[in-house]
């Protein structure tokens, strides 16, 4: 099962890995800015077909995300008929507006309208370096111009701005997160261990971000922000997932006042988003009356 976990994961090229290790031969204080800066850039993939229909018949805008000063694109998809609720997608790291296209697709025969966005440096927004907080003002700023929302999906990265926005005050009546991270420490430490650098470069890393956000990382841990989210909430994780840990699921579940768990197998990080089981427990989710 490692080997296909492996195949599911996004692989870091072995160059990059071999400059990180040159690095931390030579300093770890070098080696912590290059991971810490690879940490931060978004790669960017080209989209496969299956979302061309999505990207198709979207309606696209550029909006500017006025607490960050960046653009992204934004996407309506479905706002050619009258529908009476709208759905906002959020896509994890290295993801697109798009990536959601099946959940979409089910949302909108059950009459939603889909808002979803390229977060900064993605998709086709302009290329930067971001994180969890730059994906949350981005949410904030798409519910400002275009909601508000009955729904929340969020997918990897997508899932921890989902709840750490609902906590902040977003609007949604439900939500949905699927293979969400939860202690950003944790995927702190999954990265470094994927670069094969040692634990120090860890700590150092996350040193660096608290001194240049000037606030505790604790303050993003989802389980913790879950705490505080009352709407109905389902979670989905696979067990199979090489990208982020399921434990994340059932820590978040545990924390969860008022939350539905779904585990899957054999699916990994992004299979899940179409699979046809986690689209029917989706569709059963919102379904249900609250």
């Amino acid at each position: 099962m490692e080997t296909q976990k492996q195949k599911q994961s996004l692989e870091i090229p072995r160059g990059i890995i071999l400059t990180a290790k040159t690095l931390q031969f030579f300093s770890i204080k070098l080696a912590t800015r290059f991971a810490q800066n690879l940490f931060i850039t978004p790669i960017k993939f080209k989209p496969p077909k299956r979302e061309k229909e999505m990207l198709d018949k979207s309606i696209s805008s550029v909006i500017t995300v006025k607490a960050l000063k960046k653009d992204i694109c934004v996407y309506q998809y479905g706002t050619n008929k009258q529908a009476d609720k709208k759905a906002l997608l959020i896509h994890g790291w290295n993801g697109r507006g798009t990536q959601l296209v099946t959940i979409a697709n089910m949302l909108m025969r059950q009459g939603y309208d889909i808002v979803s966005f390229d977060a900064p440096g993605h998709g086709k927004s302009p290329k930067t370096k971001t994180n969890l907080t730059e994906f949350m003002a981005s949410a904030f700023e798409v519910e400002q111009q275009f909601g508000p929302f009955d729904l929340v999906v969020g997918h990897s990265l997508g899932g921890m701005t989902t709840i750490n926005c609902l906590k902040d005050g977003l609007k949604a009546k439900k939500a949905v997160v699927i293979g969400s991270g939860d202690v950003v420490e944790d995927v702190i430490d999954e990265f470094v261990q994927q670069i094969e650098l040692k634990p120090i470069i860890s700590t150092k890393i996350k040193e660096r971000f608290e001194s240049q956000f000037k606030q505790s990382m604790q303050s993003y841990c989802v389980h913790l922000a879950a705490e505080k989210v009352n709407i109905p909430l389902l979670i989905i994780h696979d067990e199979d997932d090489a990208d982020v840990h399921y434990k994340a699921a059932y820590q978040i579940k545990k924390h969860s006042p008022n939350s539905e768990l779904m585990i899957t197998k054999e699916l990994g990080h992004r299979k899940i988003l179409g699979d046809k089981k986690v689209i029917e427990r989706i569709l059963q989710f919102v379904q249900k009356e609250s």
